[in-house]
């Protein structure tokens, strides 16, 4: 299960959208994750109470349409597989919704499935699932 959060400098809904849709789409073919395993947070920033700064580290020129996504999964992916996630988000933010391939800024970050905390206060990867239905009220 995939937390992502991508932040845009002067995105309008439309183009939040097409970004996450990219970038889960990406994920879908890339990483094999469930089309229905999207948990996205979306944020626009308008460069006056919130803003993005950026320089052209490892010369890449990057300017205002830059794109950062960060994207927070549980351990396990090849670096292989990591490549093509990334290649493909590039792809498809440019076909999506115009975004140069060089603004495409992604992290991984990964964690062990215990990290997780899907509802109900359980920790539904773990080996141990306590369903929500044999807590006692006394609890």
């Amino acid at each position: 299960m995939p937390l992502v959060r991508i932040d845009v400098l002067g995105a309008d809904g439309d183009r939040l959208d097409a970004l996450g849709r990219a970038v889960h789409e990406a994920l879908v073919e890339t990483i094999g994750f469930p089309p229905d395993d999207r948990f996205q947070t979306l944020v626009g920033h308008d460069g006056t109470n919130s803003t993005l700064r950026y320089d052209d580290y490892l010369g890449v020129p990057r300017d205002e349409g830059i794109v950062y996504v960060a994207i927070t999964m549980r351990s396990g992916r090849t670096p292989a597989q990591k490549r093509a996630l990334y290649r493909r988000i590039a792809e498809l933010a440019e076909e999506y919704a115009g975004t140069e391939p060089r603004n495409m800024f992604v992290t991984v970050t990964e964690n062990e499935s215990i990290d997780w905390s899907l509802g109900y206060g359980l920790a539904q990867y773990d080996d141990y699932v306590e369903a929500p239905s044999s807590r006692s009220t006394a609890d």
